[in-house]
């Protein structure tokens, strides 16, 4: 397939997961997108209240998971079944023929268990090492539109807990060989503000010396470092835009080309 056929990576967080809502109204824009795209999903809170229905109490690090052999049962189950099973089912009722997928399907997604660094051992948490840029490319050519659950492996027969953010960006990367490829990271507000408590006060674009002096600002922080540093990687590595926008802006978005959210460029 072209190169200039566009494709969307698009990773919703689990604050839609969370809320029955806006899945609903999510996946509804996600079904009339006249694009190709392949969805990646976090996990949403539902693995920690089944965790604390078995007595397993989660564990977190800087908000990420530790990942010990129970929790990992957990959102093996959860993130590759429960939830990815749920979305793939609901798109096909929508018209979408989806298909869902871990990292490990067709070794898609193979990854490093995360080393102890600073004596914090995350446990089976995976950092994404290859993905299998070419099969994605066959489903998509085949009709077929990609929904992937937040799990890898390492080629030994382990599934890893993988950081959603990171599956998107990684897959962004190698699927920019294959088309004209587009990052969109979807979630509860409207894009990155200059002032968090003014949802209102979307910054339009930001390229990497306005990045910068956000950071040193402190209007970009914490959590959302992780995410810039990631976009801005993924576009000197052939991603042509990252977006990140309000997961009801999707549909504006892609098919009509709205300036919605914020547009990073290099």
């Amino acid at each position: 397939m072209s190169s200039e056929t566009k494709l969307f990576i698009i990773k919703i967080g689990g604050n839609v997961i969370d809320n029955e809502e806006s899945l609903r109204s999510f996946l509804h824009s996600l079904a009339g997108l006249k694009e190709k795209f392949i969805l990646i999903h976090g996990g949403g809170k539902v693995a920690t209240e089944i965790s604390k229905g078995l007595g397993i109490e989660a564990q977190m690090v800087d908000g990420r998971r530790i990942t010990d052999a129970e929790t990992l049962k957990i959102v093996t189950m959860v993130y590759g079944g429960l939830i990815n099973k749920k979305v793939v089912s609901r798109l096909q009722a929508l018209g979408t023929n989806a298909i869902g997928l871990t990292g490990a399907d067709a070794n898609i997604i193979l990854a490093d268990q995360r080393p102890v660094k600073n004596g914090i051992d995350y446990g089976f948490v995976g950092d994404v090492k290859r993905v299998n840029g070419e099969i994605l490319a066959s489903l998509l050519t085949a009709g077929l539109q990609p929904v992937i659950a937040p799990l890898s492996h390492d080629g030994q027969g382990n599934i890893l807990n993988t950081n959603a953010d990171t599956i998107a960006s990684t897959i962004a990367v190698a699927m920019s060989e294959h088309f004209e490829t587009h990052l969109v990271y979807c979630f509860e507000l409207k894009g990155v503000l200059s002032d968090i408590n003014d949802k209102e006060s979307v910054i339009s674009r930001i390229d990497p010396v306005r990045y910068d002096a956000l950071k040193a600002d402190g209007v970009i922080a914490k959590g959302m470092i992780p995410k810039m540093d990631n976009s801005f990687d993924a576009i000197q590595a052939g991603v042509k835009s990252v977006i990140i926008c309000h997961a009801e802006d999707i549909s504006d978005i892609i098919n009509t080309g709205a300036s919605k959210g914020t547009r990073l460029n290099a």
